[in-house]
């Protein structure tokens, strides 16, 4: 009788496949080599890496020094990513920036692979988007004001829930990577919340009409990070049996398999929960304006994108083409920049070099450690009113974040030259800014933050008493 130990003797490795060749061998009475035989037709075959990496285009060049240090970081990257064996075609975008070690596709990547999802190409920011409602003729300053009033930055979620729709709920449930106690409490307390970091609720007028329009820019916050770290352990897992020499960020789910599908399925849900996140902050913000909204559209900018048998995998960049966007409303897309520009509102076609996709912001050209360094000599109160002059920015949290004012991101100008000399999309009306809303530094006052503050001044207490003691 054949067993596990049989395959092993034989020099596989324990595996998944093992239960149904143990089945059919015993079955067939397999032995020798009838037996090796049929395990090597189908057990998983082994896929290499590229020796080189595929040709992919570059829509992106330096325009300034500050830029040729992050342009050749991004080169460098995207180079090490395209000798993973499942791409087919990639792209950079001009606001691209890296992120994580060499070879992790970078901020403003594109690459479409085939039969595979890999998680850490759409990141834990599952579905970072931005949905915009025109709200007419209101005053501006009015809408921010209640906006704020309804909005949720910082850690954690909301004491007061909105409603999670049933049938969505009921989806959630059916899924096996999302049916699990703590997404179901993240999907019900993260919804109505935009996170912290790069996250902004945007308030400004429409140059073409003058009317208030209000930008929001978040993604699925926990719901979708714990799907996040379910697929990257899943991916790691085909990783191992399939392509051991991969790199370990770029591992995939292999879409023909079961786990491929209901993980594909997992994604769509958290696509929907995510426009519902924006949808419960806007629907609350008009309702309480009591006016009606004149328009409203939305678009992902972080996310998989299916055609046919290939997934493009767009980790900051914006889906042009109506295919990747089931919901598209005229073919617009929001494309915004800094809090001290336009939020753009765009169209474009797919072309041979862009993939279908366009930038999806100014991306940065350091980090936002190196950036708050580079300020070095200036209060954050002098930053914060020679970046923000004319403008109404607030910080949910009360502590200013520099490494989100205007001076963090790439030349917005640039970027749009850049769209324009590439065909990246053609910009139909600009959303003039007049203020926005973003986390801003919350950590200060986090819990943990807070009790080790206290832990700290208890001890400083105790030994003030301890020397006080001592010298009488």
């Amino acid at each position: 009788m054949i067993t596990g130990q049989t395959l092993i003797e034989l020099g596989f490795k324990p595996s998944k496949w093992f239960g149904e060749v143990i089945e059919y061998a015993n079955r067939n009475n397999l032995k020798g080599d009838s037996l090796v035989d049929y395990i090597n037709s189908v057990r998983p075959k082994i896929i290499q890496p590229y020796e080189k990496p595929l040709n992919y285009f570059k829509n992106i060049r330096a325009e300034s020094e500050d830029e040729n240090s992050n342009v050749e970081q991004v080169i460098q990257t995207m180079d090490e990513l395209m000798k993973t064996p499942t791409i087919v075609k990639g792209a950079v975008m001009p606001d691209a920036c890296p992120t994580g070690g060499k070879g992790q596709i970078p901020v403003g990547g594109i690459v479409a692979t085939r039969n595979a999802i890999h998680p850490a190409m759409h990141s834990a920011d599952i579905c970072c988007s931005v949905m915009m409602t025109n709200f007419g003729m209101i005053d501006p300053k009015k809408a921010l004001d209640i906006a704020q009033s309804i909005t949720h930055f910082g850690g954690g979620g909301r004491d007061d829930f909105f409603d999670l729709d049933k049938e969505l709920l009921e989806r959630i449930k059916d899924n096996k990577f999302l049916n699990n106690e703590k997404s179901l409490n993240l999907a019900k307390s993260h919804l109505g919340t935009q996170g912290d970091g790069n996250h902004f609720l945007f308030i400004g007028n429409s140059k073409n009409t003058g009317e208030t329009i209000m930008v929001t820019h978040h993604g699925s916050r926990g719901f979708g990070a714990i799907l996040y770290s379910t697929g990257m352990k899943l991916a790691e897992y085909f990783r191992k049996e399939i392509s051991p020499k991969t790199l370990a960020k770029n591992a995939w789910i292999p879409y023909d398999t079961e786990e491929g599908k209901i993980y594909w399925e997992a994604l769509q849900i958290i696509r929907d929960w995510t426009k519902l996140n924006h949808t419960v902050i806007h629907d609350a913000t008009y309702q309480k304006l009591n006016t009606e909204p004149v328009n409203r559209f939305w678009n992902e900018h972080n996310f998989v994108f299916k055609d046919e048998d290939l997934f493009y995998h767009a980790k900051g960049a914006t889906p042009l083409d109506d295919k990747f966007v089931p919901d598209s409303q005229d073919g617009l897309r929001l494309i915004p920049l800094n809090m001290s520009e336009p939020v753009l509102i765009a169209k474009g076609e797919t072309t041979e070099n862009n993939l279908g996709f366009a930038p999806h912001g100014a991306g940065r050209n350091t980090s936002r450690t190196q950036h708050k360094k580079s300020k070095t000599g200036k209060t954050k109160e002098a930053i914060f009113a020679e970046e923000t002059k004319g403008l109404d920015i607030r910080f949910f949290s009360e502590h200013i974040d520099i490494s989100e004012l205007p001076s963090a991101y790439k030349n917005a100008q640039n970027v749009q030259e850049q769209m324009k000399a590439f065909n990246l999309g053609n910009v139909i009306d600009e959303i003039l800014p007049y203020g926005c809303i973003m986390a801003g530094d919350w950590d200060i006052d986090a819990p943990w933050k807070v009790k080790a503050r206290k832990k700290r001044e208890q001890k400083l207490k105790q030994k003030k008493t301890l020397n006080d003691n001592r010298q009488k």
